[in-house]
């Protein structure tokens, strides 16, 4: 095949395919900002597609209802936590304009309230998150009223049980009991949730699961499924299957990978290029070059190399499993720039000795440190350059895992990134 270089030109650059890189896309489009994106697979196809704002300050048991006021006292004992650093009407504007971009795209979400939602996570736990699609939402509402639910599993499938949801919930939830069926045309081994998805976006498959699913339901008030509803067209599906069935349905997260990760990344695959923003998805930028006028980024696609010159660049290349950051014996670094990550002294205070330590462990901390606007910081404290920006969780001083707070800092910094760059452009 024969190869040609390719050169774009642009306004500004996102490097990272994850939630931040994807939402730093979304804001700079409706600004009408010139905006090209790459970067190699992010985690998104591993979340849950709930956005989670903040689940637990200071390493607290009890979760804060209120998230708000979780982040007031965010300031105060992190002052330097990516949320403790944006006005708390921004983080408001950022997730109101993000899950309404996410609507009006295909996969409807809730728009984010004063207070936390309580939803179900893939082993039948509960966690507090902010904002959940449409197709979740039943379960939320069934959950907090303690409706008479089935929850409905498939044989062969990995990654989900029914019954692990209800032995966990039933003090919670008595109204809970799990049922287990065939799904159509895949009785005969494993089965994986993606492939699901597809099928029950085909009528027949959806009327031949309904069938089978009517004969579990008893005196059962809302359904609850695996997140297999569809891939492209999740709340059309999820409308179908409630209307052959006659009940709310909801969907619960599968173990990762998980549809509704993949469906949110196929969604913004789909429809950025519609927009007009240069796309090039799941490949990994080789160099960065920092010029005065412009900073200039280098890859290759099966189609040949690309460059890709932009005014500014927005780095949301986020944490080790995306490689925004690595590890090694002698420290942690960050690898396209060689920006000087901030982490302990010694690579033996990583970690506390208990895995499930409650005050987390201090890798999960390291990161990039940035300016009010984003900025990465060199070694001498001053921005590496007024036009490159950071957003997401390649920033310092949060642990995402401990504070359930990974979509909140991807969004809120993401959206600050835009701003300065819009500042910066003008």
């Amino acid at each position: 095949m024969i190869q040609e270089a390719r050169h774009f030109e642009t306004d500004l650059a996102v490097i990272g395919s994850g939630l931040a890189g994807f939402a730093a896309s979304t804001f700079a489009l409706n600004r009408g900002i010139r905006t090209a994106q790459a970067g190699n697979t992010g985690a998104i196809a591993y979340t849950t597609g709930y956005l989670d704002l903040l689940g637990r300050v200071n390493n607290e048991d009890i979760c804060p209802v209120n998230p708000w006021e979780g982040i007031r006292q965010l300031a105060q004992s992190q002052p330097r936590h990516p949320l403790a650093r944006v006005p708390e009407t921004d983080i408001r504007a950022a997730f109101q304009e993000f899950t309404a971009f996410l609507s009006d795209s295909g996969i409807i979400y809730n728009a984010p309230g004063p207070l936390n939602a309580t939803a179900l996570t893939p082993a039948g736990t509960l966690k507090p998150t902010l904002c959940v699609p449409a197709t979740m939402q039943a379960g939320v509402d069934a959950l907090a009223r303690k409706a008479r639910c089935v929850i409905v599993d498939f044989k062969g499938l990995r990654g989900f049980s029914a019954r692990q949801v209800v032995a966990n919930l039933k003090d919670t939830w008595p109204g809970l009991r799990a049922e287990r069926v065939l799904f159509p045309d895949m009785e005969l081994g494993e089965i994986y949730p993606e492939v699901m998805a597809r099928a029950l976006e085909v009528p027949s498959h959806r009327e031949a699961l309904a069938e089978r699913i009517r004969g579990v339901i008893d005196d059962a008030e809302v359904i609850g499924l695996p997140a297999v509803l569809g891939m492209h067209n999740p709340d059309l599906v999820m409308a179908e299957m409630q209307r052959l069935l006659g009940l709310p349905i909801f969907e619960i997260p599968t173990m990762p990978p998980s549809v509704p990760g993949i469906r949110l990344r196929e969604m913004f695959e789909q429809v950025f290029p519609q927009k007009g923003l240069v796309l090039i998805p799941q490949q990994k930028v080789e160099s960065v070059v920092i010029k005065a006028d412009s900073l200039q980024l280098s890859l290759a696609d099966n189609f040949g190399p690309v460059t890709i010159q932009a005014r500014a660049v927005i780095l949301a290349t986020g944490r080790f499993l995306s490689g925004g950051l690595t590890a090694a014996f002698d420290g942690i670094r960050e690898p396209l720039i060689g920006l000087p990550v901030t982490q302990t002294a010694s690579r033996e205070d990583w970690y506390h000795l208990q895995y499930m330590d409650k005050r987390g462990h201090e890798v999960h901390r390291a990161g990039i440190e940035v300016d009010e606007k984003f900025r990465p910081l060199g070694e001498n404290g001053l921005p590496v350059s007024e036009r490159l920006f950071a957003a997401g969780l390649i920033l310092a001083h949060q642990d995402w895992i401990r504070g359930r707070c990974g979509a909140g800092v991807a969004l809120a910094s993401a959206y600050k990134a835009v701003e300065a760059v819009q500042e910066m452009l003008r």
